[in-house]
């Protein structure tokens, strides 16, 4: 070990910083900011968050820096960091397309080259999943949407496309807000579309999974968008 790598001694205290420091101020900003707790388009003070969170400016750039490239927060010169704001309707549509070109694709792919340990993986989020009922969901919500985003990333990761998979994490993002706000009450319709495209690539049968995440995604652009006019006319 090297002097510049030996932590410091002062007094009888060893100075070192905590591991994953920057990584758990993500956790806990990801949480407030896909839970609504820090609404779009509010905000973000970094100083009230070095009182609340009890750390340095420092581990707090970081992670806003990643939420940044992840689309949940945005950077305006001589304001600061801000939570982004919701997507509007007409890119909400763009979005959907989007989805609907790569991700039939991906799954019909994975269903090829998906690894056996991916398909156990794959069946353990989908388990989770379906475990958790809508009456069970006021609290754990947060915890649906974030299993939901992990079984359509893996699916992606397991295409065998790199850049189908890169595009698409960074459209799940702005779904998971949509999520939070408007899909509580669709977790059986969400849980029986994955449990076919699960099934689908499981079995290996690419056309088939293919067919599945078109009809997952067609159901979702329906309940976001009637959801969205829905409250638009209230």
């Amino acid at each position: 070990m090297t002097e510049a790598t030996k932590p410091k001694n002062i007094g009888n205290s060893m100075i070192k910083r905590p591991q994953r420091l920057a990584d758990e101020v993500y956790s806990i900003l990801y949480s407030k900011l896909m839970s609504l707790e820090i609404e779009p388009g509010n905000r973000i003070m970094i100083d009230a968050l070095v009182k609340e969170l009890g750390v340095s400016q420092t581990p707090i750039r970081e992670a806003l820096s990643r939420l940044e490239a992840q689309g949940l927060v945005v950077q305006a010169h001589l304001i600061g960091y801000s939570a982004a704001s919701q997507l509007a309707h007409d890119k909400l549509e763009k979005l959907f397309d989007m989805r609907l070109l790569l991700e039939p694709y991906a799954a019909e792919n994975a269903a090829k080259l998906i690894s056996d340990e991916g398909v156990e993986r794959l069946k353990c989020i989908d388990a989770v999943m379906q475990g958790t009922e809508s009456r069970e969901l006021r609290g754990k919500f947060l915890d649906f949407a974030q299993s939901d985003g992990q079984l359509h990333d893996l699916i992606s990761s397991s295409s065998g496309n790199e850049l189908v998979h890169d595009a698409l994490a960074r459209l799940h993002t702005h779904i998971h807000l949509f999520r939070l706000l408007y899909l509580p009450s669709a977790t059986k319709e969400v849980n029986e579309e994955h449990a076919e495209i699960v099934d689908a690539v499981s079995r290996r049968d690419g056309n088939r999974a293919l067919k599945a995440m078109k009809f997952h995604i067609e159901q979702s652009r329906r309940r976001f968008l009637d959801q969205g006019n829905t409250s638009d006319s209230e």
